[in-house]
């Protein structure tokens, strides 16, 4: 079939076309095996490197680094491409030392045990987990930032939880783009194949040993998608893969790239995500009480239900099937903003759904665009993600407090708007909107707290020390309890191996003609190992204000010129590649000079990813964030800095408004929200500044005998209030009960 002009635009919107890419037809994977034989001391390694559980649980990260450390750097953590690559002579070297051995044993033994307990007393598969991405190791790139990570933390504690809980998502064979930093500071992009690496990934086969497929109706032809399983402790992750031989090349595209291509990419994705997700759990005998919608891009889920039911009850009306899916599903949003939420023109989403799905759902061409309508009186309004999942849930929730009310105020509207057509009639779908609630974010301690701070906690608190998590006063005592030399030089390592790591990331043989913050020629002597160090690492774009310091370079260089008590900052981050602005915003970033130290005391880590990540929130003193207020939904960093003794120097706005006591990190600024933004941005500079002048800098460096006991008594209470409040295990249980209410 000869494609049409919209799919060859959908090819190149993708970035990738048959001409570009000759090797586009053949580039099938059906298995990820490690295809080599181990010697038997170490064949272990091969089923524990199939599971993310290695990543978490304590002493799985060293088995693997410690076989070849730099080639494990090489491989950017991937256990599998570790393993086959490693030579067998240092394997058989391994095999040989009884040491290494005893501790590959004892940590199977863990391994298994934990895993032993798959079953949980609320039974099986209960709860369908559905995200665009997921971020549970670096070494599957499956994920571009804050939601990915936070759906990766999500799976970890379920499993650690033990709770019955499905995941679902797409495989991107391309993934989100790696960046580079050009000589003169400007982003450039580049993809990976991910089907080129090795992945911790097994194929979804059926009963007779086939591969599990489901179908699609797309662009008017069945499009065929695979399932390969991630499994994440006791949590299994199915990721759908458009990239099958009975596909045209455009539909192989489809889970091409993460966030890639255009609007009917877009939708196409979407439609494999949601009702793509569905069909597979069916094929898998799966049937869950709840399915939980993080964010919007798997809301067209909801119709897959509808079809579902009115197929197995053909006397009843959409309004039914609507109260029975509305029962089952909920959903998280995590935009505060209307352009964060995907939202498609009619007529491309009217090209991407065959007459007859729509007509299965017992809905008119206009009634179905309604329910993705803010108002469906108004025929003008485009097709909102966020809307339909809204429309079709019992229960929705914004990811912390502030950000419960500002999507409240957000989708006020459509508590008025509840009237549908249907084939032709006017419906009344029986609800009222339920409001917009909330639970905060949470990040994974085993995942993010440093092995130095667990291995301290081992030794003070015993073995089950995060089990003291679930008591902030127990916690809170106890680490009050632990002597404050002990917590500095910990720390002080860890800061210690952020430099050593920053050295070694930028020192490059070619550094060009312009002087930036992202490559060095010599970097012997790049940052202080004592000066006091602030991170800030996140997206790129207008709202996170990465400029915000740069309204006063002069004094910003003050700052970091200071003799006696310098400031230094590490940077990292992506800004979106069809964002000409924030790409500026980076670049003068880069090249600031004024004669000053910035060009040794500021450094840009490129390719910001969970890597590079635990480097900054285990090793910086100091995390800031600056984000334009009320537009931070809640912000996970600060919590993986808090929960290191990192410091958060903050606007008031996402988790921050919740976390910060005035003893656990620093506040820039008040709470107010201002209509003329150059006036907030203003006020929120000098708060900057001052805050850092008057109080961050002078606490850090007031010391006594190297150390510093006001700086360390903020250390621990940072430590001593957040890591409980603001652990996804107390997140995960929140959801539990108050959202997924499993009887």
């Amino acid at each position: 079939m000869e494609e049409s002009k919209s799919e060859r635009s959908d090819v190149m919107q993708q970035g990738v076309s048959k001409q570009t890419d000759p090797g586009l037809r053949e580039s099938f994977r059906s298995t990820f095996s490690l295809d080599r034989e181990l010697p038997n001391e170490l064949s272990a390694l091969d089923a524990i490197s199939l599971n993310y559980l290695w990543s978490w649980l304590p002493g799985g990260v060293e088995l693997f680094r410690d076989l070849s450390p730099r080639l494990w750097d090489e491989c950017e953590q991937n256990p599998r491409r570790l393993l086959k690559r490693i030579s067998d002579l240092t394997l058989r070297q391994w095999a040989a030392d009884s040491e290494y051995v005893a501790r590959l044993v004892e940590f199977t033994g863990r391994f298994n045990d934990y895993l032993q307990f798959a079953s949980s007393e609320l039974g099986s598969d209960q709860i369908a987990y559905f995200c665009a991405e997921y971020g549970v190791h670096n070494s599957l790139p499956n994920y571009s930032g804050g939601l990915g990570i936070l759906a990766g933390d999500h799976l970890k504690s379920a499993s650690d939880l033990n709770i019955p809980l499905v995941a679902t998502g797409l495989l991107y064979r391309y993934g989100y783009f790696r960046q580079r930093i050009s000589h003169d500071g400007w982003q450039e992009e580049a993809y990976s194949d991910v089907f080129e690496s090795e992945l911790a990934l097994t194929p979804v086969l059926d009963q007779s040993g086939e591969r599990i497929s489901v179908t699609v109706h797309i662009r008017g032809r069945e499009v065929h998608c695979k399932a390969w399983l991630a499994q994440v402790g006791r949590v299994k992750l199915y990721l759908l893969d458009t990239n099958v031989s009975d596909n045209a090349d455009v539909d192989r595209l489809i889970t091409g790239h993460l966030y890639g291509g255009n609007q009917e990419t877009r939708i196409v994705q979407e439609k494999v995500l949601g009702i793509g997700g569905i069909r597979l759990l069916r094929r898998l005998g799966v049937d869950p009480k709840v399915y939980h919608m993080n964010e919007g891009h798997s809301a067209f889920l909801t119709l897959e239900l509808v079809h579902e039911y009115l197929g197995s009850n053909p006397d009843a009306t959409f309004a039914k099937a609507a109260e029975w899916v509305r029962d089952r599903c909920v959903f998280t949003t995590h935009t505060p903003v209307p352009a964060g939420n995907d939202v498609f023109e009619p007529e491309v989403l009217k090209a991407c759904f065959s007459p007859e799905y729509v007509d299965s759902l017992k809905l008119s061409l206009d009634a179905f665009f309604d329910l993705g309508r803010t108002d469906p009186k108004n025929d003008l309004d485009n097709f909102g993600m966020t809307v339909l999942a809204l429309r079709l849930s019992r229960s929705a929730n914004g990811v912390s407090q502030k950000h419960g009310e500002v999507s409240q105020n957000l989708w006020h509207e459509l508590a008025d708007s509840q009237r549908y057509r249907s084939l032709g009639n006017d419906i009344e779908l029986p609800y009222e909107m339920n409001p917009i609630g909330y639970i905060t974010n949470g990040v994974h301690p085993r995942t993010w707290i440093a092995p130095l701070f667990q291995s301290l906690y081992r030794k003070h608190f015993g073995e089950k020390w995060n089990e003291l998590l679930k008591d902030a006063n127990e916690w809170s005592s106890a680490i009050d309890s632990l002597p404050d030399n002990d917590v500095w030089s910990i720390h002080q390592t860890l800061k210690q191996l952020l430099v050593a790591f920053v050295r070694r990331r930028l020192s490059v043989g070619d550094a060009g003609a312009e002087a930036t913050i992202n490559e060095n020629l010599d970097t012997s002597s790049l940052l202080l190992p004592n000066a006091l160090t602030i991170g800030f690492a996140r997206r790129v774009a207008a709202y996170k204000r990465w400029d915000l310091m740069l309204s006063d370079v002069d004094r910003l260089l003050r700052l970091v010129d200071d003799a006696d008590r310098p400031v230094q900052f590490v940077f990292a981050g992506k800004a979106h590649p069809q964002d000409d602005t924030a790409k500026r915003i980076l670049q003068q970033l880069m090249r600031i000079n004024h004669d000053s130290g910035w060009q040794r005391r500021a450094v840009f880590v490129e390719d910001y990813d969970q890597e590079i990540a635990r480097y900054l929130v285990h090793g910086v003193d100091v995390w800031m964030n600056v984000p334009r207020r009320p537009l931070e939904a809640s912000g996970t960093s600060g919590m993986k800095a808090a929960m290191n003794g990192v410091l958060n120097f903050s606007i008031l706005d996402g988790w921050w408004m919740e976390a910060y006591n005035g003893q656990n990190g620093f506040a820039i600024g008040g709470t107010d929200v201002e209509d003329d933004l150059p006036v907030m941005d203003a006020e929120d500079a000098e708060a900057l500044y001052s805050t850092l002048e008057q109080q961050v800098v002078p606490t850090y460096y007031s010391a006594q005998n190297g150390i510093s006991p006001a700086w360390v008594a903020l250390m621990k209470s940072s430590i001593a209030t957040l890591t409980p409040q603001f652990s996804s295990d107390r997140m995960v249980g929140e959801y539990l009960s108050k959202v997924y209410d499993l009887k």
